[in-house]
């Protein structure tokens, strides 16, 4: 199964678009009691996630950081919550996600949001929690706390950085910040494409006319496909290391590219 790509954020006291955004064709749905919730709202949108009938295996539920005092409320309402994932902010070590995954009392993902620089530096623990698949990149915070200006090349260390040590950890590649052009195609999918080339393996969204531009450019596309195909066909056939692909040798590294095209386009080897 390919993991997923596209994270779409929805406040979580406008339960008006819950459906709407996991019609998006977002593979998640991120309901946030975070940053786009009112401190004065925080209770009703925890009541409105309650009372939400979804598909909870879609869903996300960002909660508030440990530091705010909306911390221990959103414990509490994770007990009876439903969410296949929670994502934690401002994560700065594993001692966070054993307190989330106590609370929840059952098995989910937990998504560690990567907003600091003693964050960054704790990933290796933080992805060593057994329901810690992957990393999520939190760009706005992060320059606040280094602080440098949030653009691409100041942040380029802190993100080349989460992704060798999401795979040091043996997670999955981490997901990529928002971009905050909403409308913008043109910026948002310059920004998954240089997020992709990095190494990063999927995006958050904050808005539906983001979700095909980030998946676009995340998915092989169908030169690529093929590629792999007959790449992984050779090998089958025992032709490893002694053919050619379209002019390139078939060694270990070619073959494990075409795997790996394969399993972002969400296919098996043939």
């Amino acid at each position: 199964m390919r993991s997923a790509i596209t994270y779409l954020f929805v406040p979580g006291d406008r339960p008006e678009r819950f459906e709407k955004a996991l019609a998006s064709g977002a593979d998640r749905v991120i309901l946030d009691l975070e940053d786009a919730v009112r401190p004065e709202a925080k209770e009703a949108a925890r009541a409105a996630i309650r009372a939400a009938d979804l598909d909870w295996s879609r869903v996300a539920v960002r909660i508030n950081d440990a530091a705010t005092p909306f911390f221990a409320d959103d414990l509490a309402f994770l007990a009876g919550c439903a969410a296949g994932a929670v994502m934690i902010p401002k994560a700065q070590g594993v001692e966070v996600l054993a307190r989330v995954a106590g609370a929840l009392g059952r098995k989910a993902e937990l998504l560690p949001q990567i907003e600091t620089v003693p964050g960054l530096e704790a990933v290796g623990a933080i992805l060593a929690h057994p329901m810690a698949r992957r990393a999520v990149f939190g760009h706005l915070d992060f320059s606040l706390d280094l602080g440098a200006a949030p653009d691409w090349e100041p942040l380029l260390y802190a993100r080349s950085r989460l992704v060798a040590l999401s795979r040091l950890a043996g997670a999955e590649p981490p997901v990529e910040s928002i971009t905050a052009e909403i409308r913008d195609a043109g910026k948002v999918r310059a920004d998954a494409d240089a997020a992709r080339r990095l190494g990063f393996g999927a995006k958050l969204l904050i808005h539906p006319a983001q979700v095909a531009p980030v998946r676009e450019a995340f998915l092989p596309d169908a030169d690529q496909i093929d590629w792999a195909r007959r790449v992984l066909a050779a090998v089958a056939e025992g032709a490893a290391g002694a053919s050619t692909i379209d002019g390139k040798m078939i060694d270990k590294p070619v073959e494990e590219a075409a795997r790996r095209i394969l399993a972002r386009a969400g296919e098996a080897d043939p």
